[in-house]
């Protein structure tokens, strides 16, 4: 027997002494999951370098043809090595190389109803989900809920966004993932609105590693899930929709035919934050359900509504962001709500064709729909009913329209899965992409569906322009985003802004607190295949040169993305590569100036590369930087400020 063979046998151990034992371990032998039952209950725990990262934590879910959560047998085990490379061009890493170990434990309810456990456990990664067959007659099966869990050691701290309660908010269209943060706080901190916390959540285990838990693989087949409040001992469980939410249409129990499958529940580990930056695994465990005859290109677009809000969309104002993207050579200008009405369908062709003209393509908004909310901003009733939609969508293509922002979901129930998906496959039959706002997190959709671009599901930019609380504490989010949020998703913030003041004329509203070199790094920092910033016409007179001339070059997709340096909401650098070109970006959060030794391997030594900063006074400067040793190169960024170096 080969060396390889061996480990991997050892890596995947179970002997029959254990008969209600079971373990697998990832290529490197360093992070371990070991299966068991105990008393009729099914467990699994987690450890990394021999680190406890989760105690016992419970398994199975309640249906309504069986009890899969107690009274359980182990039955048997199989195990096997999975490796996959393949190519994705919207997430941090164009090219990827997964290695995992498998291990499906087969259990058996008091009825004698097998369900399997299937995990895999990559060096850094674990996924694992419920595999049901067809039982006899039985060819569907409801899960009531889930017993999964997540039991963290005491002396966990969080870095968790709270589950919103449902039809609260704007218009009633909450849930919508735009809750803000509590950091390191203590583990059984409880959450805002009492409904739990959203996926993604960061933890940090005292001084022996960190854990970020989300879940990936959610389309139609399942409802999206989030985390429970922590019992006292720091326990966290599997929680389905809550009832109210899309005005209480749709179940919350999730329905599936036989033989189903849940989505994944995703871990990810290390001993440093360096594997959770970098993580691939929502997109390493789930496949692509359809291809596209189409081929999308990416990139960045103009956004007036962000600044000049609603009264913008009028034709006129239009023209003057199509024209703002003709001169920064964008590919795209995204017209928001009330186009319908202040627009009109009519002369939107109209100006679409100018559009076209200056080289610039078009995407526009949508209501999801209406009936589950208070929303009046038009176009409405369209996306939500397959007749109107397809309609709209045929009108669309006919145009040269190359994508669509649906906002205003409301909810994680399966009935709102079916609808993303059905907008999605519809919007791919016409060549569209798709953007999604005021919605839930992206659980692997970048690889699952060809045409999607991004999602909102976050904090994002226009609330910049309704408090200036948001503009107070830019900098601390930022610092958040790369480490939770955008790990595992594409995010849509709409930043890089340019004004100082948020008003049409940059002399009123709320004040920018961060500086322009903080807002260049962001552009780096944020990824989404298409960006949509929040320059205005005025920009190309009141702005530095110098920041207009970086977006214009600055890419949107990336080949490979490395973690530099950082702490969640302190302060983050990154390194992101597009074809052979480097950008490293940092940002801070703090209240003093930051001085850091940085190690980038991708400079080498007698390199002299453009370095964007901040003076002492927070103004742009960019100079020319000698890079005399890569493994110490040494930068200092300013409060609220950044700095990028280009290579």
């Amino acid at each position: 027997m080969k060396r390889q063979t061996i480990l991997f046998a050892l890596a995947l151990g179970a002997s029959s002494i254990w008969a209600q034992q079971a373990t697998v371990s990832g290529p490197d032998n360093q992070l371990k999951v070991e299966v068991s039952v105990d008393n009729g209950n099914p467990f699994y725990s987690v450890t990394y370098k021999g680190k406890t990262i989760l105690e016992k934590s419970p398994l199975g879910f309640v249906a309504d043809i069986g009890d899969f959560s107690k009274g359980m047998t182990y039955v048997e085990q199989k195990s096997r090595s999975i490796e996959e490379d393949y190519k994705l061009d919207r997430i941090k890493h164009s090219e990827v190389k997964y290695q995992a170990n498998e291990l499906t434990v087969t259990l058996e309810n008091a009825d004698k109803k097998p369900i399997d456990v299937t995990f895999r456990v990559s060096d850094n990664d674990i996924a694992f989900r419920y595999e049901m067959p067809r039982y006899g007659e039985t060819g569907s099966i409801v899960i009531e809920k889930e017993a999964t869990g997540f039991d963290f050691p005491s002396y966990t701290t969080v870095f968790l966004t709270p589950q919103s309660t449902p039809m609260i908010g704007w218009k009633r269209t909450k849930p919508s993932y735009e809750e803000e943060y509590i950091t390191d706080a203590p583990l059984t901190t409880r959450s805002q609105f009492g409904e739990g916390f959203t996926f993604p959540g960061l933890f940090r285990i005292g001084n022996d590693g960190w854990a970020l838990v989300s879940e990936t693989g959610v389309d139609s087949r399942y409802c999206a899930s989030h985390l429970s409040d922590a019992t006292p001992e720091g326990l966290f469980t599997i929680v389905f929709p809550m009832p109210e939410e899309n005005n209480g249409n749709g179940t919350v129990a999730p329905g599936l035919a036989l033989p189903g499958i849940t989505p994944w529940r995703t871990i990810t580990v290390g001993d440093n934050l360096k594997p959770i930056v970098e993580t691939t695994v929502p997109w390493d465990v789930v496949k692509p359900l359809y291809t596209s005859e189409h081929t999308y290109q990416y990139g960045k677009g103009t956004w007036s509504w962000l600044v000049w809000q609603d009264a913008s969309i009028n034709y006129d104002d239009q023209v003057k962001f199509i024209d703002l993207a003709a001169t920064m050579g964008f590919k795209y200008t995204l017209i928001d709500s009330w186009w319908d009405k202040n627009i009109g369908y009519d002369r939107m062709e109209e100006l679409i064709k100018y559009a076209q003209s200056k080289n610039v393509d078009v995407f526009l908004w949508y209501s999801s729909s209406g009936y589950w909310n208070d929303i009046i901003q038009g176009p409405i009733n369209k996306m939500d009913n397959p007749i109107e939609r397809k309609k709209e969508m045929k009108w669309m293509k006919k145009l040269g329209v190359k994508g669509i922002k649906v906002d205003f979901f409301g909810g994680d129930k399966q009935e709102t899965m079916r609808l993303y998906e059905a907008i999605l496959s519809d919007a791919d039959d016409y060549g569209l992409m798709v953007i999604f706002h005021g919605c839930t997190l992206p659980r692997g959709w970048e690889r699952m569906y060809p045409n999607y671009v991004g999602s909102e599901a976050v904090l994002a930019s226009e609330n910049f322009v309704f408090s200036q609380h948001y503009d107070d504490v830019e900098a601390f989010n930022a610092c958040l985003h790369p480490f939770i949020r955008n790990t595992v998703g594409c995010m849509e913030f709409g930043g890089s802004i340019l004004n100082k003041r948020y008003n049409r004329t940059n002399d009123g509203g709320s004040i920018r607190k961060t500086t322009d070199a903080f807002q260049l790094a962001t552009a780096v920092l944020f990824q989404n295949p298409i960006q949509n910033f929040a320059i205005t016409p005025n920009n190309l007179t009141d702005a530095p040169q110098q920041a207009l001339d970086f977006l214009k070059d600055v890419p949107t997709t990336w080949d490979e993305t490395v973690f530099i340096d950082g702490y969640p909401g302190k302060y983050c650098v990154l390194a992101r590569r597009h074809a052979d070109k480097w950008y490293i970006a940092g940002i801070n959060a703090q209240k003093e100036p930051l001085k850091l030794t940085l190690n980038l391997p991708m400079l080498q030594k007698g390199d002299k590369i453009p370095f964007y900063s901040d003076t002492n006074d927070r103004l742009l400067q960019m100079k020319e930087k000698a890079i005399k040793k890569p493994s110490e190169v040494k930068v200092v960024i300013q409060p609220e400020g950044g700095v990028v170096l280009v290579k």
